[in-house]
């Protein structure tokens, strides 16, 4: 089979890999349609941050069920499925108490293992979340990067009549900002530095944007004055900076939802975290997307939100290519941010 390897000195390649086959009774194997580029993978590629190298990524991927594992009675060849990635062990005391991001013994795919940038996969049952029939594949791709906006939404009791603030526009700001007006929130603010993620944010629901390049703290927080209550702040940029204009610009009592992950030591000044103490701020820490029952409400809604047609993807996605391409699109990159969702396609050329 196909794969996209990623090598120690940031090199990709396209190899031709053994196609992997079932080992256990609850394994299945699937056959990858689509499978996309997270933030995250960046560092994995670009900054040595890999677990191990040689390394297959993909953690955002979507397909078809090949063949089942006897123990696995739910799901049948032609199925289409998307990526759950992270397999607790569901036997340590975190996870008896449905903590399953805090498992002490987890695996991940993509991460801790080879994860879907390759034509086939074999991942245990628990792995995989069954797509309703008519499904788009594609859709089916967005589901896990979805339900990261979805978890920090669930944790702060949902967003219905609050005066939503989102605080960085990437793909996962993005579905935030969409999600939360389709949600029933009062207001959705976008802030960002990028002009183009602003734009493309006001098309998709955000009734404000502010560009934080442009717009100090104060000038923001002045210009919600009047949505200043029931705030909830969705931070998803993850810079010391972002977290600290989430603080600054908060209104009483505000709720702020930390989702992105910090790659840089974090400092706050001594007004800053007054602000915390002074208006009575709620801190909420939003790690990856999971809740009880297994894998957790936030992916049944991200269903929901999918086919009652509320998110709009294809404004969002800078381009789904075959493999080298594939390998192009991300070498461009030179370790920044993606401007849109970049997918690898597996589904042709077979």
């Amino acid at each position: 089979m196909k794969s996209v390897v990623v090598h120690a000195d940031s090199r990709l390649t396209v190899e031709e890999q053994p196609a992997p086959t079932l080992s256990a009774p609850d394994e299945v194997l699937v056959r990858i349609a689509y499978s996309g580029l997270c933030g995250s993978d960046i560092p994995r590629i670009f900054a040595s941050s890999s677990h191990f190298y040689p390394i297959t990524l993909g953690h955002e991927f979507s397909g078809h069920v090949i063949s089942t594992g006897e123990d696995v009675t739910d799901l049948h060849e032609g199925d289409a499925v998307a990526c759950v990635p992270l397999l607790p062990c569901f036997q340590c005391e975190e996870c008896r108490q449905t903590a399953y991001s805090q498992c002490k013994h987890y695996q991940f795919i993509g991460s801790r293992r080879s994860g879907g940038h390759a034509e086939f996969i074999v991942v245990s049952r628990k792995n995989l979340f069954k797509l309703p029939e008519n499904f788009s594949l594609l859709q089916g791709a967005f589901l896990e990067p979805l339900t990261v906006g979805l978890h920090a939404l669930k944790l702060a009791g949902g967003c219905q009549g609050k005066e939503v603030i989102v605080i960085g526009a990437g793909t996962i700001g993005q579905l935030v900002i969409q999600a939360a007006s389709a949600l029933g929130a009062k207001s959705v603010t976008a802030i960002d530095i990028n002009p183009q993620r602003l734009a493309l944010a006001e098309e998709t629901g955000a009734s404000h944007v502010y560009n934080s390049a442009t717009c100090n703290a104060d000038d923001i927080r002045q210009q919600t004055h009047e949505r200043r209550f029931n705030q909830l702040i969705v931070e998803t940029a993850g810079t010391a900076q972002t977290v600290a204009l989430s603080l600054n610009i908060a209104g009483p009592k505000a709720q702020i939802a930390l989702v992105g992950t910090l790659h840089k030591e974090l400092t706050l000044d001594v007004a800053t975290f007054g602000n915390i103490l002074r208006k009575e701020l709620t801190l909420l820490g939003s790690w990856m997307n999971y809740s009880s029952p297994w894998p957790g409400s936030e992916w049944r809604q991200a269903i929901q939100l999918f086919t009652e047609n509320k998110l709009s993807l294809e404004p969002l996605i800078a381009s789904v290519a075959r493999p080298q391409e594939f390998i192009r699109e991300v070498a461009a990159l030179a370790g920044k941010p993606m401007t849109g969702k970049i997918l690898l396609d597996m589904t042709g050329g077979r």
